[in-house]
């Protein structure tokens, strides 16, 4: 069975819009912000490899036999799809488009109070865990599952989605809403809880979810055992979580460590100043006091 799908192209003329749009709006970014700040060095090429390399690998997710495999052959092949998308494509493109690529948007007004909103960290997490178990409720899954374009909008949803629910953590507007080292942290880890619950489920329900999967075994795989491998393959992301994290912490630690000697750095400082201050009211005290100043220095001679 699988064999005659590995040459069944899923060419979805509105996902190839998408990312033709998406690309001829970057390279246009990457031009305009060359001409208006030519001085700017945010952008390198580096960028631009990243931004196109994402590209590429979501095509192949979306356009290639890969989609009509996971569509109506595997449940894990689905799941490996979702998972790509959202932890490799999403990180690169955001990392693709630094803060002078966005100007455009961000100081328009309206569009910057919008995008503030869909930002916020709560609100981010919210619209992509919803959307997310949304579309896997069982019932809506086997709805969209055999309709090409719906299953298209349900990637592109899940996909778009992930953009917002990582910038807060390494979008170019990451700083925006004052998130500190810890907050961070605690984004990373709750944001991800919905999901990994979820991909539990999958691995120890003991029943196959999603009947249009109950199929002869593909790749010797039977229906259960195909969802227990998705399963697995969803908790990819909450290991990611922990790979942001570990720097997170680290250089949390490392500000603490900042703050704690600038602040023995100023205690230290304000001492001398002190012992300064003290030693110049002696000395004013003796210019006013000579006498009493002599005296007691012939009291300690003698």
């Amino acid at each position: 069975m699988l064999d005659g799908l590995l040459f069944v192209w899923a060419w979805h003329p509105g996902t190839l819009a998408l990312l033709l749009i998406l690309s001829l709006l970057y390279m246009l970014g990457v031009r305009r912000a060359k001409l208006h700040y030519p001085q700017d060095t945010s952008i390198r090429t580096l960028h631009i490899v990243a931004f196109f390399l994402a590209i590429l690998i979501a095509a192949f997710m979306l356009l290639t036999p890969v989609d009509t495999i996971g569509r109506t052959q595997l449940f894990s092949v689905h799941m490996a799809q979702v998972v790509i998308l959202t932890t490799l494509c999403t990180p690169l493109i955001l990392y693709s488009c630094p803060e002078i690529l966005l100007r455009p948007l961000t100081e328009t007004p309206g569009i910057r109070e919008i995008l503030g909103v869909l930002t916020h960290p709560l609100v981010a997490s919210l619209l992509f865990n919803l959307t997310f178990l949304f579309w896997h409720v069982p019932r809506i899954y086997d709805r969209a599952q055999p309709d090409a374009t719906l299953y298209q909008v349900e990637m592109l949803s899940i996909f778009l989605m992930s953009l917002l629910n990582w910038g807060p953590l390494i979008g170019p507007e990451r700083d925006r809403h004052h998130m500190g080292y810890p907050l961070k942290m605690l984004y990373a880890f709750f944001d991800g809880q919905p999901v990994d619950i979820f991909a539990f489920v999958l691995v120890f329900t003991g029943v196959a979810l999603y009947k249009l999967y109950m199929i002869p075994p593909q790749l010797n795989l039977t229906p259960f055992a195909d969802q227990t491998v998705a399963g697995a393959l969803l908790l990819i992301p909450g290991l990611v979580d922990l790979v942001v994290m570990t720097p997170l912490f680290f250089r949390w630690l490392n500000r603490i460590e900042q703050d704690t000697r600038l602040a023995d750095q100023r205690r230290q400082e304000a001492a001398y100043e002190e012992e300064e201050y003290e030693e110049y009211e002696e000395e004013e005290e003796e210019l006013q006091n000579p006498s009493e100043g002599g005296e007691l220095r012939e009291h300690l001679q003698g």
